[in-house]
């Protein structure tokens, strides 16, 4: 019943024009912050932490926006999975690096497309598997009928689902070595056997080792996307990664691929995914971060 419900949900939002669904996204950001929702103390307290230099009154401000773009980014996305890619092509507002992004997929080394959390990384998945062949690691959602149509949705752009298993990772390493692209979340915390602590913002964070492996096992090159939300749609960005992310000394290499994590979300840190606990996971003896 909680999965039909969910996708019933999550399909008549699919039905809005781009613009109402933001409208109804921005509501939804107000009652966050006016019932003080879970969400928004998290924020709070990350912000809190990533920047200390800014005044209480600055971080707060800029968590208020922040529940506005996550809202936002909740009805958008339904939107995004039921339409077609012309569709999301003539939605996109601009492109920053636009010639990072073709070089590398022109070039005969495979390509890791790192999207942090920022904007709606749903669109630089929809956008870039349908112009090249891209594999990405999947974890579906505990609602069956729900992970029935984001996968479906994910798959009829082009994208190729894999597991986030060893064989899944199996598979990123395959596509790397045939010159196609995977595309990988770098701020998401891992399980303790696949991570390494690295500072995030100035605060240690438990960072995947998955992209440092695959780049010491290939001779694929690395790229950082985000899609930032624009009126009437996204303006994507692409940058190269910092060469010290190429080292073969992991922590060399944590700490520059969370340095370029840094950078995207200073493009627009209201857009940046402050609302999940990062910090969690800390080093032996240190303090929770989180009650």
């Amino acid at each position: 019943m909680k999965s039909a419900t969910a996708l019933g949900l999550m399909k008549i939002i699919s039905l809005l024009p781009l613009s109402v669904a933001r409208f109804f996204g921005k509501v939804m950001g107000f009652l966050m912050v006016a019932t003080t929702a879970k969400s928004y103390e998290i924020t709070k307290r990350n912000l809190s932490l990533c920047y200390p230099q800014q005044s209480p009154q600055a971080n707060k401000l800029l968590a208020k926006n922040r529940m506005c773009h996550l809202g936002q980014a909740f009805f958008e996305t339904p939107v995004l999975w039921s339409r077609s890619s012309s569709w999301l092509q003539r939605k996109i507002i601009a492109i920053e690096g636009e010639n990072y992004m073709h070089e590398a997929l022109a070039s005969d080394r495979g390509t890791i497309l790192l999207i942090p959390h920022q904007g709606n990384w749903e669109v630089i998945g929809l956008w870039i598997s349908a112009q090249t062949a891209m594999t990405s690691l999947y974890q579906p959602p505990k609602l069956p009928a729900l992970n029935q149509w984001i996968k479906h949705s994910r798959e009829k752009a082009g994208a190729n689902l894999v597991p986030t298993n060893i064989s899944g990772v199996a598979a990123l390493l395959k596509a790397l070595k045939k010159a196609e692209a995977v595309a990988i979340l770098p701020d998401q915390q891992p399980l303790k056997s696949g991570g390494d602590f690295a500072p995030l913002f100035g605060v240690q964070a438990l960072t995947m080792t998955l992209t440092h492996n695959l780049l010491n096992r290939s001779n694929a090159q690395a790229i950082f996307c985000s899609a930032l939300r624009e009126a009437g749609g996204w303006r994507l960005h692409f940058a190269p990664a910092a060469q010290s992310i190429y080292s073969a000394d992991q922590a060399t290499s944590l700490q520059a691929m969370n340095a370029g994590v840094e950078s995207i979300a200073a493009l627009a840190p209201e857009q940046y995914q402050w609302e999940y606990k990062r910090f969690r996971a800390q080093p032996e003896g240190a303090p929770k971060i989180y009650t």
